[in-house]
């Protein structure tokens, strides 16, 4: 009851579909921010409730060790236990522990056979079987593209729904549709995008590909305090 009540109270749900998950399978998703606006903390808060769902999530990191990635994690489930008011959080984390893995890459290392490689090991001794992705650190430049149609066939062919987190710059150009300039290019890839935008004190959580204009749709926003994705107010 506890793990069906968080993800009932979880904002994340305006942002999905007429389904449970916010992609389809094999579906990119992408979080755009500048550096230390809060990519990671939204990613991690997208795994969070998918574990709460049973769902086994990889979180690939290409610039952190597994030790702080592993405490993100621990941050915002104590965070979300004290905004809902939950006294057994030991309880509920060893619960849900087993659903994530965390695996780190050198950015020069990383590539599309070698990650199917570890999968693969993974998968044949029985001790993970991803559902969904996380890939925070992966440049986006001149030479992502080839990475990323690799990255999308492999999530294709495994039925993974897959979000990356996208560092982008204060000065860059932006087309009509907000995209950055330097994400256009690959955009078509992407089934959502979100870009978490700094206005004064707050930073608004915005679509700009996927659900936007839908009329059930509400404003959000991550807290600068817990960095929890939260409703307006």
């Amino acid at each position: 009851m506890l793990k069906k009540d968080l993800i009932l109270k979880n904002p994340l749900r305006h942002l999905e579909y007429e389904t449970e998950d916010i992609l389809p399978e094999g579906g990119f998703g992408a979080i755009l921010s500048r550096a230390g606006v809060g990519k990671t903390a939204l990613l991690v808060q997208l795994a969070l409730n998918n574990m709460l769902r049973n769902k086994n999530i990889l979180h690939i990191s290409l610039n952190e060790p597994v030790k702080k990635i592993g405490l993100w994690y621990e941050s915002a489930l104590r965070n979300i236990a004290a905004q809902h008011h939950i006294q057994e959080i030991h309880k509920l984390w060893e619960a849900i522990l087993p659903h994530r893995f965390i695996m780190s890459f050198r950015v020069e290392g990383f590539s599309v056979p070698r990650l199917e490689e570890r999968l693969t090991d993974l998968s044949e001794q029985g001790i993970f079987f991803p559902q969904m992705v996380l890939i925070d650190g992966l440049p986006f430049d001149e030479n992502t593209d080839g990475c990323l149609k690799e990255l999308k066939e492999f999530a294709r062919a495994h039925a993974l729904h897959v979000w990356f987190a996208v560092r982008t710059h204060r000065d860059d150009e932006t087309g009509e549709n907000g995209i950055p300039q330097q994400f256009s290019s690959v955009s078509d890839l992407f089934e959502v995008v979100v870009q978490l935008q700094p206005e004064g004190k707050q930073i608004h959580v915005k679509l700009l590909k996927g659900r936007v204009g839908v009329s059930d749709y509400r404003p959000l926003f991550l807290d600068p305090s817990t960095m929890l994705i939260k409703e307006a107010s």
